[in-house]
């Protein structure tokens, strides 16, 4: 059994919940520290980076969660859970928990009213994954290490490096569950080889 946990401080964690479900996969929504322990994969999901940090110190998540990405764990961010992943934020002078080297822009597409679907690409998924923009970032620069997975209109939209997974979008929005299943292997093989 595979454990995979989504913190659920802020966002939409049901949606990745139903997102995650299979058959050998076990969710857990985290909502305290100690949880990070039961699992070895975690999603941070869509909401307002802002916010999402203020209640990870507010928890006591800091460091713990750095300590989790540098047990090479997996950790799979979407919308403003890439925003806390990157090591820099535009117009921002210090980033979030610093563990995936891509600059970040955050509402890069615009605000709310802004929102849109797009069909993309996906290296390692598909021609034709389903993604919904709201309000979100755009990774404008990666570093050596980091593969990009997903462009639009030639902007970075989703990025892995390592056991790190990035996007902009909100593919938990969908009924396309295939990014899910993308980092469920991903959780798998670092489980396998670890």
């Amino acid at each position: 059994m595979t454990n995979i946990g989504v913190l659920a401080l802020q966002g939409a964690v049901r949606e990745h919940v139903v997102a995650l479900e299979a058959p050998d996969v076990n969710i857990i929504v985290v909502k305290k520290v100690e949880q990070l322990a039961e699992i070895d994969g975690l999603v941070f999901p869509g909401g307002e980076s802002t916010t999402m940090r203020r209640l990870i110190n507010q928890y006591g998540f800091y460091e713990p969660l750095k300590e989790f990405a540098a047990s090479d764990k997996p950790i799979f961010g979407t919308c403003a859970g890439a925003i806390l992943m990157a090591t820099e934020i535009v117009g921002q002078d210090e980033p979030h928990l610093s563990v995936m080297e891509m600059t970040v822009e955050r509402n890069a597409f615009g605000r709310q009213r802004e929102s849109f679907e797009a069909i993309l690409p996906m290296k390692g998924i598909g021609d034709d994954v389903q993604a919904i923009f709201i309000r979100a970032p755009i990774i404008r620069s990666v570093g050596d290490q980091v593969e990009v997975l997903a462009t639009y209109e030639g902007d970075i939209v989703a990025a892995r490096e390592g056991h790190f997974l990035a996007c902009s979008f909100h593919p938990e929005l969908t009924e396309d569950h295939r990014m899910h299943q993308y980092f469920v292997e991903m959780v798998r093989n670092a489980f396998v080889t670890a």
